[in-house]
């Protein structure tokens, strides 16, 4: 069985446990936070989480592993079959990545842990923030899921991306960062009722 090495409070863990819960692949969770241990990194080299044991060996980085799950298990793909279709998919995947989430995160030790970040950082995380979203909304597709017709990956990161992403845009510049986008505010609204994420919060909340 699948072992996931991860935290309840990581946005990427709690995404690949919902990959696993729409691909219905029974696994098992070990609770590890982000180090620099020596054994850690042997299993993810840059000591985040997720990470997940197999019988092969170890896989780090959310997207790689929710590939490998759609290649161990095509029913119910996270990704679409069709070339193009796939292809613009993991484009608005790593938009959300590179562009809004890696760029919030440079406020999360202020927003989250209370560790004050310079205002230069502040400001350039604004800037830069404005710009990943416009990018982001010219992908988008909300027809009626993020990558169109089908419910995929893309919402996942939707979903999981903007949980991160929300708190510390409102926290940090008093702003509700989804404001232009009411489309994409009622797909996580749709996304929050699916059992998987259901699942997910549910278990967090208890």
């Amino acid at each position: 069985m699948i072992r996931i090495h991860g935290m309840s409070r990581s946005n990427y863990t709690n995404l690949l446990k919902a990959c696993f819960l729409e691909k219905g692949i029974e696994h098992e969770e070990v609770k590890v936070f982000p180090n620099q241990e020596d054994d850690y990194l042997a299993k993810s080299p840059m000591g985040k989480v997720p990470c997940i044991e197999t019988q092969a060996g170890f896989i780090s980085e959310t997207f790689a592993i929710a590939d490998y799950l759609d290649h161990i298990n095509p029913d119910n793909p996270l990704l679409p079959t069709d070339a193009f279709t796939r292809a613009k998919a993991i484009e608005l995947i790593r938009h959300l990545e590179l562009d809004v989430e890696l760029v919030a995160r440079r406020c999360l030790m202020e927003a989250v842990f209370g560790k004050p970040v310079s205002e230069e950082v502040k400001a350039a995380t604004e800037k830069d923030l404005a710009k990943g979203m416009q990018a982001f909304g010219r992908l988008v597709v909300c027809g009626p899921y993020a990558a169109g017709a089908e419910f995929g990956l893309a919402d996942l990161y939707v979903y999981f991306t903007f949980g991160l992403a929300s708190v510390i845009t409102e926290k940090m510049f008093g702003r509700d960062i989804l404001a232009d986008l009411p489309n994409v505010k009622s797909l996580i609204a749709r996304l929050a009722e699916r059992d998987s994420i259901r699942t997910i919060e549910t278990a967090n909340a208890a």
